[in-house]
This record gives C-alpha cells, sequence and structure tokens, in this order.
C-alpha cells in the first residue's frame, strides 16, 4: 500500500513540477508561478481581517506582500500566517511554493482536509497546522518531507491513522499530534520528542487491545441471547479485568508521566534534554512578579543589552532565573511565541535551557533554571583566595563545554543559531562548574540555508569580530571571534579586559598576545591567581588555539567542530595526566622574574579595553 502511493505520489509530483533548466520563477508566458500560487491560497480563504488585501494577481513580486518572506533569489520561503483570523480551506496549489521552508498555519479557523500537495516542499522544515479544524486524514505525502524538523497538526479534528511514513521520520526534532480524533494502532514515531495525548481511538498497541481513554471497543466475543449464564459471567469478569487492566496502566502512565515532568523541571544537568517544547509553561506576569519579590532590587543577578535578570523562586520551590527584558516591543506577540517554540528545540547539555516565558501587551519575560555558580566572568573576579575556584583544568573543560554548546547551535540545530555575543559574562555554570551557554535565545534565528545575516551591531567591543563591528555582517565566525577572546580571558583572567584610563583600546589585547607568543613569553599571559599551577605545553596550545580563533578574516578562522577537536584533545591529556598523578593538582614554581613584575605588565600593557555594551537588535 504505502509502495504504491508513494508510485502515485512520484507521478503526481512529476507531473506537477515546473520544467525550467534554470529553475526560473516565470512561465514562458511571463507569470509569476509563485503568485498564482499564493492568489490560489488566498481565494480558498475567508480573510475577515484583510490580512491579504495587500496581495495582487498582476503583482510580479509577492516578496513584498504581508506574512511572504523570500529568499536573496526572490524565492518565497516561508508563509507566517499565525492568528490571522483565516477561515476556509488551505489550497493544494501551496504545493507551487517549491521553495518553502516554514509554513505556519496555527490558531485559525481553516476547515477542510490538509492538501497531499505539500508533501512536494521538499524544503519545508517547519510546519504547524495547529490549533484549526481541519479534518479527514494526515496525508502519508508527509512522510517524504525529508527536511521537515518541526511538525505540530494538534487541535485539529483529523481522524484516521497516523501515516508510518510519517511516524519513520528521522529528521523531526517535535511531532504534536495530541488532541485530534486519531485511531488505530500507535506506530512506533521515530521523532526525538512527539506528543499524541488526547486521541480517545488511538490504540496503544498494534494488536489494539489497549486503547487510550478506554472509548474504543475491545476485541470481545459478541453475546447473543442463547449465550449461556456462565459465559456471560466469564466475559463479565473479563471485560472487569480488562477495564481494570486498562484503567491501571493509564494510572501507571500519568505518574511516569508526573514524575518525569518533575525530574526534568528540578534537574538540568544532562546529557541531551528530553524537553517537549509543547509543555513550555506559560507564566503570568503576577506569578513572576510573586517569584521576584516584585522584581526586587536584592533578587537582580545582573544585567546587560537586552533587559535585567532576577533570581525568583516559583510555588513549588523551584528556584529560577528571570529575564525581563528591556524593550518589549521588539516583536510581535505571535512572532515572539514562535521564537520561543523554536528556542526551545535547541536542546543540550551545554546550552541554557528554557523553562518558560510570560507575555503581555507590556511585558516579556524568559524563565531559565538558575545557576548556582553564576558566571565565567563572575568566578573569575574572585581573586585573593588560597586556591582559586577556576583551576587551570576547570576552565580548560569550560572552554571544552562551551565550544560543545556553540557547535550544536552552528551545525546541529535546525534552523542554525549565531550568538553573536560570546563571552565570559555569558557563560554560565552548573552546580558541577559544567559550562552552560547562556543568552542565545535572544540571538537572531538564521535559516540553514544562508551563511550569514546583517544586522543592527549588538555586543561587547573586544569580543566583537571586526567584520560584525564594522558592516554589522555576521556569520558562525563571528562566535569563533569571540571564542577565541573567552579562551584568552579564562587564561589572563579579570584584568584582560578591565577598563583603563578611560580609553577604549579595542584589539590591542592581541596584538599583546602575538607579542609574547612570539617572544615565547607565554607564562606573562597567565592569569596571577592560579600562582603557576598551569602547564606549560597545554597553555601554548591553547594560545594558538585563541589566536587562530581571532583572526582578521573570518574565513581563515576555524569552524566550531574544528576547535572542538582541538579541545578535546587538550582536555583529554591534562584528565590523563592527572589521574596518573593520583588526582592532584602538581603546581610547578614560576619564576617571573626575567619578564619584569606580573603586575606591571598587566597595568601597563597596551591590551587594557573597556567592555562596552552596543545597543540595537541582533
Amino acid at each position: 500500500m504505502e509502495l504504491a502511493l508513494l508510485l502515485l505520489f512520484i507521478v503526481f509530483f512529476c507531473g506537477h513540477t515546473k520544467v525550467s533548466g534554470t529553475d526560473s520563477l516565470l512561465s514562458p508566458k511571463g507569470v509569476n508561478y509563485e503568485v498564482t500560487a499564493l492568489m490560489a491560497v488566498k481565494t480558498k480563504m475567508r480573510d475577515e481581517l484583510h490580512v491579504m488585501d495587500g496581495w495582487d494577481i498582476n503583482s510580479v513580486d509577492p516578496c513584498t506582500w504581508n506574512m511572504v518572506g523570500c529568499s536573496a533569489e526572490g524565492f518565497v520561503i516561508s508563509l507566517e500566517m499565525t492568528s490571522m483570523g483565516l477561515s476556509g480551506t488551505l489550497s493544494p496549489t501551496i504545493g507551487d511554493l517549491t521553495k518553502l521552508r516554514t509554513l505556519l498555519l496555527h490558531n485559525n479557523q481553516l476547515t477542510g482536509t490538509i492538501p497531499a500537495e505539500i508533501g512536494m516542499l521538499s524544503l519545508l522544515q517547519t510546519l504547524d497546522l495547529s490549533a484549526n479544524q481541519l479534518v479527514g486524514e494526515i496525508p502519508s505525502s508527509l512522510g517524504f518531507l525529508t527536511c521537515l524538523n518541526y511538525l505540530r497538526l494538534n487541535k485539529n479534528n483529523l481522524s484516521g491513522p497516523i501515516p508510518p511514513l510519517v511516524a519513520n521520520l528521522t529528521s523531526l526534532s517535535f511531532l504534536d499530534l495530541s488532541f485530534n480524533n486519531l485511531s488505530g494502532p500507535t506506530p512506533k514515531i521515530l521523532a526525538k520528542d512527539y506528543s499524541f495525548t488526547g486521541n480517545s481511538f488511538l490504540c496503544t498497541s498494534s494488536s489494539e487491545q489497549i486503547c487510550m481513554g478506554g472509548s474504543k471497543p475491545l476485541n470481545a466475543t459478541v453475546v447473543t441471547p442463547k449465550t449461556s449464564g456462565h459465559h456471560r459471567w466469564v466475559l463479565s469478569v473479563a471485560v472487569g479485568v480488562s477495564c481494570t487492566f486498562v484503567i491501571s496502566v493509564m494510572l501507571l502512565v500519568c505518574c511516569v508521566h508526573w514524575y518525569r515532568s518533575r525530574l526534568l523541571f528540578t534537574s538540568y544537568v544532562q546529557q541531551d534534554y528530553e524537553f517537549d517544547i509543547s509543555h513550555l509553561n506559560r507564566f503570568t506576569f503576577r506569578e513572576l512578579q510573586i517569584a521576584t519579590g516584585n522584581f526586587s532590587a536584592k533578587n537582580i543577578l545582573g544585567q546587560g543589552g537586552y533587559g535585567i535578570v532576577y533570581k525568583g523562586c516559583l510555588p513549588n520551590r523551584t528556584v529560577v532565573a528571570v529575564k525581563r527584558l528591556k524593550d518589549p516591543n521588539f516583536t510581535g506577540e505571535m512572532q515572539f511565541q514562535t521564537e520561543v517554540e523554536m528556542i526551545g528545540l535547541a536542546l543540550h547539555r551545554n546550552l541554557l535551557r528554557l523553562y518558560g516565558f510570560c507575555l503581555t501587551p507590556e511585558e516579556r519575560l524568559l524563565v531559565y533554571p538558575y545557576m548556582p555558580n553564576g558566571s565565567v566572568a563572575d568566578r573569575l573576579r574572585e581573586t585573593g583566595q588560597a586556591k582559586p575556584i577556576l583551576d587551570w583544568n576547570r576552565r580548560m573543560r569550560i572552554a571544552l563545554g562551551t565550544a560543545r554548546g556553540l557547535l550544536y547551535l552552528h551545525e546541529q540545530c535546525n534552523p542554525k543559531i549565531i550568538h553573536r555575543d560570546v563571552k565570559a559574562a555569558n557563560i554560565l555554570l552548573d552546580e558541577s562548574f559544567e559550562a552552560v551557554v547562556g543568552d542565545f535565545g535572544l540571538a537572531k534565528l538564521l535559516d540553514q540555508r544562508e551563511s550569514h545575516v546583517t544586522t543592527a551591531v549588538r555586543g561587547t567591543v573586544g569580543h566583537i569580530a571586526p567584520e560584525y563591528l564594522s558592516t554589522g555582517q555576521s556569520s558562525e565566525k563571528t562566535d569563533v571571534f569571540g571564542f577565541g577572546i573567552l579562551l584568552l580571558e579564562l587564561i589572563t583572567g579579570p584584568k584582560a579586559l578591565d577598563a583603563g584610563n578611560g580609553q577604549v583600546q579595542k584589539g590591542m589585547i592581541l596584538e599583546w598576545v602575538r607579542t609574547l607568543n612570539e617572544e615565547r613569553r607565554l607564562e606573562v599571559l597567565v592569569d596571577r591567581d592560579l600562582k603557576g599551577c598551569f602547564d606549560l605545553l597545554e597553555l601554548e596550545k591553547a594560545v594558538e588555539l585563541a589566536l587562530q580563533c581571532t583572526q582578521s578574516h573570518p574565513h581563515l578562522r576555524p569552524k566550531m567542530s574544528e576547535v572542538l577537536k582541538v579541545l578535546e584533545i587538550l582536555v583529554g591529556q591534562a584528565a590523563m595526566e592527572e589521574s596518573q598523578q593520583g588526582g592532584t593538582n602538581l603546581c610547578v614554581a614560576r619564576d617571573f622574574s626575567s619578564y619584569g613584575n606580573y603586575s606591571d605588565v598587566h597595568d601597563e600593557s597596551s591590551f587594557i579595553i573597556e567592555a562596552i555594551e552596543l545597543s540595537g537588535p541582533r
């Protein structure tokens, strides 16, 4: 059956594919295929709020239309029509938008079936048709969308089975089919996270003996009037036992789900988080106001260009960090919710995960787990102690964890995310001093097929790559530059970016490091608080890596995957040496006399930089 469907769909797809050697938008008669497709979509919908009034059949360029996003080549790559009061049906001509990557139609009143032609959108990555009134079966053709990362069809009136082709999609990070009228056996779903609760007729086994909700009849023998009393008694007992078993299983599932939710909410030190974005908590402003003591100044954990972060305590005694954004009008309500959900997909041990958010006409707040050891910047400032909280090995492990988090954002997250402000203040430390990259959720999401994005500059002078500072153009290599500066911060300690003489001497730290590297005087670089407890060979390799990451031209910098390989070797060797030494950190007394007074070198060198926050969206 699936093979026949596949063959039919291939024939259908080939019959509707535009024949063009140049992949042109125009037909031989000069008609824009995508304008025609979009106008057919408009015709099938009822637009009571007139949000599509600007869509014009005579236009040759739909890229200026409301809710339509285009690539640099002029192809339609996104339709974001969320909460627009649209009704009617979704036209099958949606399949003619062959470059479409994002289709958001949730929270409308659309009726009818899901067009099978959506399966022709081979580049589609995000599809959200939730919270409508769609009926019929889920098209098996959706299983052909091998780039699909995010699929939500929940809160509709869909019926029939879950198509095996959809269940077998390995590209899905999240699949939500909850609260429909789906029925039949539940196939094994390969998506990383999924939900199909609220489907009363959906069975939890292929034998269809255990059905969720108990509303579907069991495969029981039909009782005729001639059935003996004994048989009736046996049947009654069998039905009673079956019902008891079903109820017991449901209670067990609920208990396991409750325990798992509690475990995920209270523990965030995991290799990979299992986190269902449909369960992101939406807090009321009053709840967060109470949790933070009315945003008391004594609960401030830190502040930066985006807003102030407060320590808070929820009613269940979970300690959280609440970021209150400075500019609540930087994005629309639905765009904010969509971006929050997309951020929720970035799940990794070395990324700060999102508990929830608060959205009001005046406020935008994000709720994160509380990091008990603060930021790397906080820990580097704790000077004058007999033993530094961040010893040399721990600093290298922080660099390693940060690299893993950035690698995930750049190469494993879809769409990829560029942080744009990698620095010690944005690297947080959990109770085990594991590095957790924070504030990435406020970076601009970058489509996987784009190499860079141009925005108003935001970040901290001294951490910003030169091409971003001068042109506003950023890429993954912008973060690589910031990582290089972070690595130097871990090596040199807090003085690397201290304010001095009221002057900004950006970039001087790199010239100073290069000079010391050429003169083979790298020991002068090392944070005085380490008291000589570091490995000279590891220092040389770390400085060499930092200089590679901070080269002036972005193409000369390594990728984060290459950076990670170097750090894994470096940290692995350090761990082996520490194990051979019985877990002790052997310190060799260093003689700094030949390099002059250590303090003087730091105070008088030209690398002093004043950290300045730049405003504007990233």
